[in-house]
């Protein structure tokens, strides 16, 4: 399987994928970075001159207090409790953010490989209920500045979101970046549009959010291939893709053996109309992660800056 014959992997071929695309040792023994090491000075640079207009488009959805979560998905809402006095009002949240509801971004704490260690091979006992001594996501405490790329899937497609019996594969999103004139670069923050908005509009009972249509494991090539810094999207793996004991294929690779940073559920509608807008679907974008000490990740709003 390759991009170039567009097929998707078998199950021995992504078996394979562990030694293939592991970057274990390529950034040195001590790296905590992974991928990110992919942004430079000159990367940050760059994306910084992509900032003409000066309007900025959040990526994120609104926290999924009792008060906004409109559908089950399996997702224990988060806990937002208000104090108002007389003179002044405070209030407290306390967040289960892993999930397929709340924008968050995965540390390379968060996935063990089947023999028990994380990436660059440390000890996945280093997790422990005090946090995670290594890998952790106050690593990124300086942030992550680099371009980002929108890869309008669904309107590439001319679809609402994409269906079941169509996942994302790696050669479609070659296909986007070339119809959005758009070259892919080292240091990329890769942000991919299945459309979830109107799926979970149209499929507001389903409870079992992993039952959602995404991208497929072959995307995956891609990611290495081209040097991507991080994944960031909609909705997440397509089930049902064959590939033995990988309910999550993507996030069993991407974290523990690529050492890949990925948001989840991020939200990309504002930003897909301002891309179709300005006719431009590259940007300056900014991730904040809260700075956790020992944490598997953190709620981010993503900002992408034009």
């Amino acid at each position: 399987m390759s991009l170039a014959d567009r097929t998707p992997p078998t199950v021995e071929e992504f078996r394979a994928y562990p030694e293939r695309f592991s970057n274990w040792g390529r950034w040195g023994n001590d790296d905590q970075l992974g991928t990110l090491n992919h942004i430079t000075d000159e990367t940050r640079r760059a994306a910084a001159a992509l900032v003409r207009e000066g309007r900025s488009v959040s990526c994120s959805n609104p926290i999924a207090t009792a008060a906004v979560l409109s559908a089950p998905r399996n997702q224990i809402p988060v806990e937002h409790r208000m104090n108002v006095g007389d003179s002044a009002a405070s209030d407290y949240i306390g967040i289960s953010y892993h999930g397929h509801v709340n924008t968050h971004i995965d540390a390379l704490c968060h996935q063990f490989t089947d023999d028990g260690r994380m990436y660059n091979g440390r000890p996945a006992s280093d997790v422990t209920d005090e946090g995670a001594k290594s890998n952790s996501v106050d690593r990124w405490r300086n942030g992550i500045v680099t371009r980002g790329v929108l890869y309008d899937v669904a309107r590439y497609r001319n679809v609402d979101h994409v269906s079941f019996e169509h996942p994302i594969h790696g050669w479609e999103l070659q296909d986007v970046a070339e119809a959005q004139s758009v070259q892919p670069r080292a240091g990329d923050a890769v942000l991919v549009r299945a459309g979830a908005d109107a799926f979970w509009a149209k499929n507001p009972d389903i409870d079992q959010p992993r039952n959602a249509p995404g991208l497929h494991a072959s995307v995956l090539e891609f990611l290495y291939d081209t040097e991507a810094a991080l994944l960031s999207w909609d909705l997440m793996e397509a089930p049902g893709q064959g590939h033995t004991g990988a309910e999550l294929p993507i996030h069993r690779i991407a974290i523990p053996y690529m050492g890949l940073p990925l948001i989840d559920n991020a939200n990309f509608e504002q930003l897909s109309a301002t891309c179709a807008e300005l006719n431009r679907w590259e940007f300056q974008l900014v991730i904040a992660p809260l700075v956790l000490i020992g944490g598997t990740g953190s709620p981010v709003n993503p900002i992408a800056i034009f």
